[in-house]
């Protein structure tokens, strides 16, 4: 196995996927820290910090930093989670200790300039603006702060105008040294690496990193309900959602054959139901968002006015079929696509350190290649049916939609669907 993981003196974990026929690398450092970790004063501060890291530290400007990766032709780049934040970089086999270099600098040495933030304040106002223009984006937001009202995991990962406009130099500096600390962060990397040098170079660059655990965060709770925001669009963007499986549930991997036989590709039951037989709508998918205590099993569909109306029976209906009818065929079909999304994600160094970084998080360790093929493959038909019937199960199903749903049909018809009775 490729994957060597070492743990250095101050909590820092260091793990690398060594590819030896690439000549790039990808690494990066994933922070246990995300916007649920956030207060409501502080919403969105997790992602103003993402930006704000760019933006110069004691050693480099920001057009610095921009330079001298670019140089090299490598690029930099980050991502902010509910759960995670993540900073990486990509660059060829010889420039990974530039990398490396550039990425402890802006974690362990930036400054917040306060004119950088005064602009960086503004962006950040144009991409909230930019996702609230685009409703089959900030529908899925709309659609969290109902499964998760009233907390900090059901809140906008941008944050909002209003806390965005009000972060302050000493905002960002607090909140990157309460929940930045060793303990909670990893560097993770893919490809032309190699693992004793990673950890050498990693040795110096990152021995400032104050020690300590990952931040702690409230329970999440998923609650359901219903949020409809009548709009003058052109279609319907609809979400339905129902509990989830956690990182951890044992029915983890049944819940990702449920979610690609149910709507995850074009011979799945609802494109073909839905677009193939009824014409109702272009795009129709479903998905499970999975976090250390909770998740979410959903649909998203974009439909006309009049269509909308069928939704919420076509969905039951099909969740309803699949407990009751889920074939080995499709099973079979819906495995075969996980498996080769996960092997085909090898083909990439990016995808190798998501993958890493994702089960570290979850699971505090790498589960090998082969053990997670085997327990897709432990996923059949009799399993498929069961899960199914498990979400049928549900009695808080959870709605969010945007745009012409005057005609979707209510929440309570919907929910009635479902739960015990429903089953029955």
């Amino acid at each position: 196995m490729s994957v060597e993981l070492t743990r250095l003196e101050n909590g820092l974990t260091v793990v690398t996927d060594t590819v030896p026929h690439l000549e790039s690398a990808t690494l990066g450092i994933w922070v246990d820290c995300g916007s649920r970790h956030e207060t409501p004063e502080l919403m969105g501060v997790s992602h103003m910090l993402e930006h704000m890291a760019f933006k110069g530290t004691k050693r480099r400007t920001a057009k610095e930093i921009a330079v001298e990766i670019e140089a090299v032709g490598g690029d930099l780049n980050a991502y902010t989670g509910r759960e995670q934040t993540a900073f990486y970089a990509r660059v060829l086999r010889n420039d990974v200790p530039l990398a490396l270099d550039i990425l402890s600098d802006i974690l362990l040495n930036p400054v917040f300039d306060e004119a950088e933030l005064a602009r960086e304040r503004h962006v950040v106002l144009q991409e909230i603006g930019q996702a609230r223009d685009t409703p089959d984006d900030i529908v899925f937001d709309h659609l969290q702060s109902v499964c998760f009202p009233d907390q900090p995991i059901g809140c906008p990962i941008l944050g909002t105008e209003q806390t965005v406009k009000s972060f302050a130099r000493g905002d960002l500096a607090d909140y990157m040294s309460s929940n930045y600390r060793a303990g909670g962060m990893r560097l993770v990397a893919a490809g032309a690496v190699e693992h004793a040098q990673l950890v050498a170079l990693a040795g110096e660059a990152f021995g400032g990193l104050k020690r300590g655990d990952a931040p702690e965060s409230s329970q999440a709770r998923y609650s359901g309900g219903d949020l409809r925001q009548p709009d003058d669009l052109e279609q319907a963007h609809v979400t339905f959602a129902f509990p989830g499986v956690t990182a951890t549930d044992p029915d983890l991997y049944a819940a990702h054959v449920f979610v690609t036989a149910l709507g995850g590709g074009m011979s799945s039951r609802l494109f073909q139901e839905a677009r193939e037989k009824r014409g109702l709508c272009y795009s129709i998918y479903a998905f499970a968002d999975r976090y250390r205590d909770g998740g979410v099993i959903g649909i998203y569909a974009g439909t006309g006015e009049k269509e909308a109306a069928e939704l919420g029976a076509l969905v039951a209906g099909e969740i309803a079929a699949l407990a009751q009818s889920a074939t080995e065929e499709e099973t079979n079909r819906a495995r075969a696509q996980i498996k080769a999304a996960m092997l085909m994600g090898l083909e990439s160094p990016s995808a190798r350190c998501d993958r890493l970084a994702s089960q570290l998080h979850a699971f505090g360790r790498i589960i090998p290649i082969e053990d997670v093929i085997a327990r897709i493959e432990a996923v059949d038909a009799d399993v498929l049916r069961r899960f199914a019937g498990r979400v049928m199960a549900q009695a808080t199903p959870a709605i969010a939609a945007l745009g012409p749903v005057s005609r979707l049909e209510p929440h309570d018809a919907f929910a009635a669907r479902f739960g015990g009775a429903a089953v029955a």
